[in-house]
């Protein structure tokens, strides 16, 4: 329960489960996390509740995940939203980003009474749950759920709509008590190398992977969970898949359970690998390797010099990282640090601006689906705080 970002009620939950309790179960669950469906099956078990569970002392953790998806699975169809409260009653609250964050918050503010009003640039709900992990890993049914449960709800949802392309954030700030921007991390990384722009970016592939011709040898580079969703969609388009990663697997920021499953795909692996340059049917890369500093400090990779070789393939993905559009905020008085992320409050509130909020990649960069939800959390309590 510690390990768990939003702190699940493992306990509670498994007497009710063992007392065949199931609904309410089921509730107590969607309460404190109503993405509970989705994170049961996406969710990063070894480096949360699986990771912690005291039974990893005699290696027979217990697979609370699995009994979560068996009791949240089942409750979700036939969840209805109701108001729980009138603390937000009379309250109008603008969420920016209809993903795992933004549809977190609006069933909380929902149900504190809040009049709801969501906001997406993708045409429907789900944000990377419907458009970034693959229909493999996560069956679209979890998002038609949760968009026919905010519309029976009456959650007034705006598709189509870019904040600061039609509507503004001071728009929506001084129309509504609040603003949350929960949307995702969607502006990539670049490489900064020569011929970049022959490599494709991992985010649009995965919306549309049908879109694209990868030919027959298709090279993705990075280590993260966008990287092994992109490797293993490559692998089912046709394509013999490589993934090259510039440090070692112990360093790949990806769901160790994702890595395994994507070599069970097929997906071959090359690693302390770093691209120099894009070229005209491939790529050059340069070897790296670890190197402990003299004084024992963190061990750094550095790129070897002198061993450039090129790598042919079809078609480079590229999955090295994303951030936020930070562009929404427009013309607001944003206070923003060094890194150019803006500067919050405990409670995730942006400072310079005395109604907005932010939750999931806009303050935590591309984590997990859980983490998102946590924040969600976070920014929800804040504004029922200070409102």
């Amino acid at each position: 329960m510690q390990g768990c970002p939003v702190h699940t009620p493992i306990p509670e939950c498994m007497l009710l489960y063992r007392q065949g309790r199931l609904d309410e179960a089921g509730q107590l669950l969607f309460r404190n996390n109503p993405m509970t469906a989705v994170t049961s099956l996406v969710c990063d078990w070894k480096q949360f509740c699986y990771g912690h569970c005291v039974l990893n002392v005699k290696q027979m953790p217990i697979r609370w995940y699995e009994v979560e998806q068996e009791i949240s699975g089942q409750y979700l169809e036939t969840v209805r939203l109701e108001r729980r409260s009138q603390e937000f009653a009379g309250r109008r609250i603008a969420i920016v980003g209809a993903g795992p964050a933004g549809l977190s918050a609006a069933v909380w503010l929902y149900e504190a009474g809040a009049e709801v009003v969501l906001y997406d640039a993708n045409p429907r709900m789900g944000g990377v749950l419907r458009y970034g992990i693959p229909a493999f890993r996560l069956d679209k049914k979890y998002c038609d759920a949760y968009e026919k449960m905010l519309a029976d709800a009456g959650v007034e949802f705006h598709g189509g709509v870019e904040l600061g392309h039609g509507i503004s954030l001071e728009e929506l700030s001084a129309s509504c008590d609040a603003v949350l921007l929960a949307a995702g991390a969607e502006k990539p990384a670049t490489l900064n190398i020569p011929g970049e722009e022959r490599s494709v970016q991992a985010l649009p592939f995965l919306k549309d992977p049908s879109a694209y011709k990868l030919g027959k040898k298709v090279i993705v580079i990075g280590g993260g969970n966008v990287a092994m969703d992109a490797c293993r969609t490559a692998v089912r388009q046709g394509a013999e898949t490589w993934v090259y990663y510039r440090k070692t697997f112990e360093n790949m920021p990806a769901n160790p359970l994702e890595v395994e499953e994507a070599k069970a795909d097929g997906v071959q692996f090359k690693v302390f690998q770093a691209p120099v340059e894009v070229k005209e049917g491939g790529v050059v890369f340069r070897d790296c390797e670890n190197v402990v500093p003299e004084d024992g400090g963190r061990v750094i990779t550095r790129i070897i010099e002198g061993t450039d070789h090129f790598v042919e393939c079809d078609t480079l993905l590229t999955a090295i990282s994303e951030k936020p559009e930070f562009t929404v905020f427009g013309k607001a008085p944003v206070v923003m640090n060094e890194d150019g992320w803006p500067v919050l409050s405990e409670g995730q509130k942006v400072e310079g601006l005395k109604n907005v909020w932010v939750a999931g990649d806009f303050c935590l960069g591309p984590k997990t689906v859980v983490e998102a939800v946590a924040s969600a959390r976070t920014a929800v309590n804040d504004m029922m705080n200070n409102l």
